[in-house]
């Protein structure tokens, strides 16, 4: 996808609006809990200040539901923007409004604006063409920079194109670069890792996987529906009854299309489930094939995780979406632990596809071990679909 970004267009002197994604997880007394979004800000904010266009940032916290709440309010992110900047971000107390256009109005070249919540406003989400009107006449340029939000039509996030030059800022570019390039023209064997809980989630992305990869890993809660599907005992695990034909066809499709499809050998299982999801509790290992009927799996088990790890060792690019168990649980995060480990280690080119998976690699201290870790979970995924992203769709072509 060759989309125009922000070197494309001068911005001197010009008014740019940039949608960025601040949606930041806060504490009871609003401090910023984890600042990864606006670290992932920074270099668009600073190249458009370094060049002296006035910066207009505008992005949605939570979920306000179209009314003001200030639970919700971006005030603590204009604080920390501030600091990061060296500079003073100003904060606007509304978006479309009287607070919005004065500080917009008293802008000098390489200022910085920051408008309140765009959720705020109901019509944010519908996309509605007056709003979109309204947001987009404050500035000259619009810039999208919000991976995390690309795949939604909303006003801020493809309905402002309509009335600016719209062109993409680093971060997308780098989602564009790093994911479009494995999907479009990957150096092989390229293989694909997915997990997480349901196969519903992940049907378009195997079905558009399986004509574009070498081999295709699947662990997770989804992988028992493919073992009952291949008429394996699997006990109580999780599995989805709808999708057992479908789940069929896929390994069919796979075999068909020369495709090595991975699934577990043997499996952590217990009786239940944790409850809470952090509590201790007493696992075994059994073949994946034979799992007792009392019991549940609920990770990937040792054989398992050294034929994941030797699947992705020669491999030149590698995407990785869902964890391979119930990894919020310390006992059962060794499959997911393995599978980060071994992608730390290869030598091909690492892609993490947002979500749990990004989460995993955070908190295990593999992510300076990536090539990439995309910053949108549905976003990430639709990408990983084959879909068109409304946010992306709405840019320039180069």
């Amino acid at each position: 996808m060759n989309k125009k970004n922000i070197e494309a267009v001068n911005v001197s002197g010009k008014k740019v609006l940039v949608r960025c994604d601040f949606n930041v997880p806060l504490d009871a007394d609003k401090n910023i809990t984890d600042e990864t979004r606006i670290l992932g800000a920074l270099p668009t904010i600073s190249y458009l200040v370094k060049n002296g266009a006035k910066v207009i940032l505008c992005s949605h916290l939570g979920r306000p539901k179209g009314e003001v709440n200030p639970k919700y309010s971006l005030a603590p992110v204009a604080k920390r923007l501030s600091e990061h900047l060296g500079k003073e971000v100003k904060m606007a107390e509304d978006v479309i409004g009287d607070s919005a256009k004065a500080l917009v109005a008293a802008m000098a070249d390489g200022d910085v604006v920051l408008l309140e919540n765009v959720r705020y406003h109901k019509e944010e989400e519908k996309n509605d063409p007056e709003f979109s009107k309204a947001l987009a006449s404050l500035a000259e340029i619009y810039v999208n920079d919000a991976f995390g939000t690309a795949h939604r039509a909303h006003a801020s996030t493809a309905g402002v194109a309509d009335y600016l030059p719209a062109v993409c800022g680093y971060l997308i570019q780098k989602e564009l670069d790093v994911m479009g390039k494995a999907l479009s023209d990957p150096e092989r064997p390229f293989v694909a890792i997915l997990g997480g809980a349901k196969v519903s989630d992940k049907i378009a992305v195997i079905e558009n996987l399986i004509g574009k990869v070498d081999k295709l890993i699947i662990g997770g809660g989804m992988a028992y529906t493919f073992l009952k599907a291949k008429g394996y005992e699997i006990g109580k695990s999780l599995f989805d009854a709808e999708k057992l034909e479908l789940a069929k066809g896929l390994l069919e499709k796979a075999e068909a299309a020369g495709v090595e499809l991975l699934l577990p050998v043997d499996t952590v299982v217990a009786p239940a489930f944790p409850d809470p999801i952090d509590a201790e509790i007493a696992v075994s290992e059994t073949p994946s094939n034979l799992i007792p009927a009392d019991q549940m799996g609920l990770d990937i088990g040792s054989k398992t995780q050294a034929l994941f790890a030797d699947a992705v060792k020669n491999a030149k690019t590698v995407v990785w979406n869902g964890p391979m168990g119930v990894f919020e649980n310390p006992i059962l995060a060794k499959g997911t632990i393995s599978v980060a480990k071994a992608l730390a280690e290869t030598d091909a080119v690492t892609i993490i596809g947002g979500g749990d998976s990004a989460a995993a690699v955070e908190q295990l201290g593999f992510a300076d071990k990536m090539t990439h870790i995309s910053t949108g979970g549905g976003a990430s995924l639709e990408f990983l679909e084959g879909k068109i992203l409304p946010g992306i769709a709405c840019l320039e072509d180069k």
